[in-house]
């Protein structure tokens, strides 16, 4: 383990990923909040999961085709500006607007494809870089850490928040709906343009140990 934590390229990786997982994770733990009191369209939750999962699956082979081409950093880069592109207009929707909703949930499952494909073989770069996987155990260790730590700070954010900002399940006041939206999308969003930022750190960082 020490040698990973150590290793500052991979710490700024996983930096990127921590952002970008918890920017993820935010939306995943307010969803049904969202549709039921923002979007008032309680039951459609599984249909618009199924757009988003189905637009993640159909987006990889595109996002991996960027990649080869591009360099899989500047392909996650993109991923990200997508997502937060189609993602932040959640934030502005209100009840019924679940064909718009549906339409953010398919241009930002599109970038899915990206968060799936490219982290994990970007790690193995990481590792890999000096001609030997050393330490691979460790490296993949903390990175699964990372990946369970991000779903609980994601709860441990989104719910006091929303809290704090007095919303409540079942809650249909303006204010608190609105709240919530901006809790749902805006701060994602934010995350993730941090998260893009650590990337383009973490590229440059990458071609000068090159």
């Amino acid at each position: 383990v020490k040698d990973a934590l150590r290793d500052r390229l991979f710490l700024r990786l996983v930096a990127v990923f921590a952002l970008n997982g918890i920017a993820a994770a935010i939306p995943a733990t307010l969803f049904l909040f969202y549709v039921a009191d923002v979007l008032v369209a309680e039951g459609r939750q599984g249909f618009l999961l199924a757009l988003y999962f189905v637009a993640g699956a159909a987006g990889l082979p595109a996002w991996t085709a960027i990649a080869a081409r591009f360099g899989k950093t500047v392909a996650w880069a993109a991923s990200m500006v997508v997502a937060v592109a189609a993602f932040v207009w959640a934030a502005l929707l209100g009840p019924g607007d679940v064909v718009p909703f549906a339409i953010v949930c398919v241009m930002s499952g599109a970038a899915l494809g990206a968060d799936l494909a490219l982290p994990p073989s970007i790690l193995a770069d990481v590792i890999g870089r000096r001609g030997a996987m050393r330490s691979t155990g460790a490296y993949f260790g903390v990175w699964t850490l990372v990946t369970k730590l991000n779903l609980a700070l994601a709860a441990g954010i989104a719910l006091p928040l929303i809290e704090g900002l007095g919303y409540s399940p079942g809650a249909r006041d303006a204010t608190a709906t609105l709240a919530l939206a901006i809790v749902y999308a805006a701060v994602p969003c934010a995350l993730k343009l941090a998260a893009l930022a650590a990337l383009v750190s973490f590229s440059s960082r990458s071609r000068r140990d090159a």
